[in-house]
């Protein structure tokens, strides 16, 4: 190996690659796979299925978040609409922007617009732990859309309880408010499209975890491209900053001594 940067290194020697052959073969192999694939589609329909037969549980409405136009009820996020969508976003207080996790930023950041969601009937908020006076620099420099609401002086379990890094998902009937799903850890991956195009490619992810054939180049710990340098290639969970943030106006380099751990 050949050390690049901070955090990324690359193979200096050959690495394995997918095997050779021609289209005909190519085809039939892949058409192989194709069943399996059909089946998983299948099953996630069939789950899905489940999940929309699930119960849910009454919460309170009238729990109170802090957003832009300043404190409003978990009941007004609905916006007269029928159900609403949660993403709780993992917040660390009083770090620079750099520092913010780098997972949630990538659950959320592909789903941001929550144009189609609202086609359907369905509103959209984000919650996090923090004074909205330190979401809103946050906001702004990402150019999010308004939907950040601090549940900070919450203690209300459903706006601000459990783990963040999660979706959470609500149906009203009439004044009640009803929960109706939650989802975190892995499952969080639906939000990640970049993840499931690197599933589609011959390396992946280049995670440790992962199966791969021999020789292929060693993976890394789970979320290492999740930060990048200035150059845009990740490094390591504690280097640089969440990728999408070089995309910024006002994006500078990170250096060691701006970190705070």
């Amino acid at each position: 190996m050949t050390t690049t940067h901070e955090g990324h290194t690359e193979r200096t020697g050959p690495v394995a690659v997918p095997p050779i052959t021609d289209r005909e073969a190519w085809q039939a192999a892949r058409d192989e796979l194709l069943v399996r694939e059909k089946a998983h589609t299948r099953e996630g329909d069939a789950i899905a299925a489940a999940r929309r037969r699930l119960p849910m549980t009454e919460v309170d409405g009238t729990a109170v978040v802090v957003g832009p136009e300043g404190p409003t009820t978990l009941l007004d996020l609905f916006e007269g609409r029928e159900e609403l969508i949660v993403y709780k976003h993992m917040w660390h207080l009083g770090e620079p922007f750099e520092n913010q996790c780098p997972g949630c930023t990538m659950t959320y950041y592909a789903v941001q617009d929550p144009a189609y969601l609202r086609a359907r009937g369905v509103s959209f908020a984000v919650f996090a732990k923090a004074p909205y006076a330190e979401l809103a620099p946050f906001v702004e420099f990402m150019g999010y859309p308004q939907d950040w609401y601090s549940v900070f002086d919450s203690d209300d379990e459903t706006v601000s309880g459990d783990d963040f890094g999660t979706w959470v998902c609500f149906l009203r009937r009439g004044d009640q408010v009803f929960l109706t799903n939650s989802v975190t850890g892995r499952g969080a991956e639906s939000t990640m499209p970049a993840l499931a195009l690197l599933d589609m490619t011959a390396r992946g992810r280049m995670e440790a975890w992962q199966d791969h054939p021999e020789g292929w180049p060693e993976g890394k710990a789970p979320g290492w491209f999740w930060r990048a340098d200035e150059d845009g290639v990740g490094n390591s969970w504690n280097g640089g900053r969440p990728a999408v943030q070089w995309t910024r106006p006002g994006a500078t380099p990170v250096t060691a001594g701006e970190h705070h751990h």
